[in-house]
């Protein structure tokens, strides 16, 4: 069965983005998707070798070295918004900044997942035929969490990554 990680608004946070990569790593998942707020292009590197899906935050100012650096390390395009499939799953990927994007997306019921960060709260929610995660976030958040996916049967893990 197929594993995919989801993290969002690491915002530099070096020391527990290591954490989560190790945990990635180690886990291994088919598909990692960075929901955005990575801050610095630099954030990037340590996200090497995995595979990644990658969305703008609203505090990612240097975008063209984002973009460069996606390009570089394999992940693709980051865009504001990206839809993919993945495991026979329709995926919907946005920051989360619009409240307006995300409910449309949600309200077209034209994808299995919608995957957002922005509120540095876990959501788990099935709206309709649509299930919406936000993995928390690794820092500015009561606990610092990424989350774990099983497109296949919608089962959602939220692990705590511990200072």
């Amino acid at each position: 069965m197929t594993l995919v990680g989801i993290i969002s608004d690491t915002h530099e946070h070096t020391r527990m983005i290591a954490k989560a990569v190790a945990l990635l790593k180690m886990r291994a998942p088919a598909l990692v998707v960075h929901c955005g707020d990575i801050i610095s292009p630099p954030t990037l590197e340590r996200f090497a070798g995995l595979p990644m899906r990658v969305v703008y935050g609203n505090n990612d100012g240097e975008r063209s070295g984002l973009k460069k650096k996606c390009l570089e390390f394999g992940f693709g395009e980051i865009d504001d918004t990206i839809c993919f499939t993945h495991a026979g799953k329709t995926f919907f990927v946005n920051h989360g900044t619009s409240v307006r994007v995300l409910n449309e997306a949600i309200d077209s019921q034209s994808y299995d997942y919608v995957l957002h960060g922005h509120t540095h709260e876990e959501r788990n929610q099935v709206i309709g035929s649509t299930r919406v995660i936000n993995p928390g976030a690794l820092y500015s958040a009561e606990r610092y969490t990424i989350a774990f996916l099983r497109p296949e049967t919608g089962d959602v893990e939220f692990v705590e990554i511990s200072e």
